[in-house]
């Protein structure tokens, strides 16, 4: 069976579907707008079907569409890979790392990885977990860094560190500074992180045995946020302990004293099962195992 497809239509498909219109894709890869839309029509006329709902000057994809571009992506993905295998000088990593992570723990690593591989280049998207796990799933990027739990049938979930949580007040709160029985937090007003963040799902798993109910005041999107809201008084609230280390060493927050166990969980690496580990890739893997 002779194959009709080619690389650069499926390149200028994705194009498309992450820009929205024609020429911005060709923009991105460089084209002119007629190379593109030939590319385009092209991918469809051989595919025999339609990929984009055309609204006004916009092209949004339709369920064809949503069908090819997981496939597509793989296969571009796999493609790169293919190139840089030879090229021991030619890096080009897209990470995913969840919030907690990408602040407070790859940046070292990043900067170790950077100082040996100048010429390298990495771009990091930042997320919940929920959406690192979609964005690696999607190969949008090459491996993620999350905070919870994984079950993505497509990914492989590997355990890569052990993060400590803490529950925590400011240092006025009428927590702080004596001990606090369960029923008090039970009762208290929380400040957690939003729903599909791993911490927060971690934090529910880990208190809601011990506590009964979390009575949630404010659900936030950003750890920083949480900590300081904390810090002025509002709430008591559970993060990683590397999130919240500052302000504990400053006094400004503290750690509730009540009769919970140790708050461990594990920190995972996640990656498509069928993911092309260039040498690019296992360098960097070695640098943050």
């Amino acid at each position: 069976m002779t194959m009709r497809l080619t690389l650069r239509e499926l390149e200028v498909f994705i194009a498309v579907a992450d820009a929205g219109t024609v020429t911005r894709a060709a923009d991105t890869l460089a084209l002119t707008q007629s190379a593109a839309s030939q590319a385009l029509a092209s991918l469809e006329n051989d595919l025999g079907v339609t990929l984009f709902d055309r609204v006004g000057r916009r092209l949004l994809l339709n369920e064809h569409g949503r069908l090819l571009l997981s496939p597509a992506r793989a296969l571009l993905d796999g493609a790169r890979g293919i190139e840089q295998l030879f090229d021991g000088a030619a890096v080009a990593l897209r990470l995913g790392a969840s919030t907690t992570v990408a602040n407070y723990l790859l940046p070292a690593q990043l900067a170790r990885f950077r100082a040996a591989r100048p010429d390298a280049r990495v771009e990091l998207e930042v997320a919940n977990t929920h959406d690192i796990v979609e964005a690696v799933a999607a190969f949008a990027v090459d491996v993620g860094f999350i905070e919870g739990p994984c079950h993505h049938p497509d990914l492989r979930v590997t355990p890569w560190r052990d993060d400590e949580l803490a529950v925590f007040v400011g240092a006025g709160h009428p927590l702080a500074h004596r001990p606090v029985s369960l029923a008090e937090l039970a009762e208290a007003q929380w400040i957690l992180r939003e729903a599909g963040s791993g911490t927060r799902e971690e934090v529910e798993r880990l208190l809601l045995p011990e506590l009964g109910a979390l009575p949630v005041a404010l659900e936030i999107g950003h750890s920083e946020a949480i900590k300081h809201l904390v810090a002025a008084g509002m709430g008591v609230s559970c993060l990683s302990r590397v999130v919240i280390a500052d302000l504990l060493a400053a006094g400004t927050l503290v750690e509730v004293d009540a009769p919970l166990p140790a708050l461990h969980r594990p920190l995972y690496r996640v990656m498509h099962r069928e993911k092309v580990v260039t040498r690019g890739l296992a360098a960097f893997l070695d640098e943050t195992d």
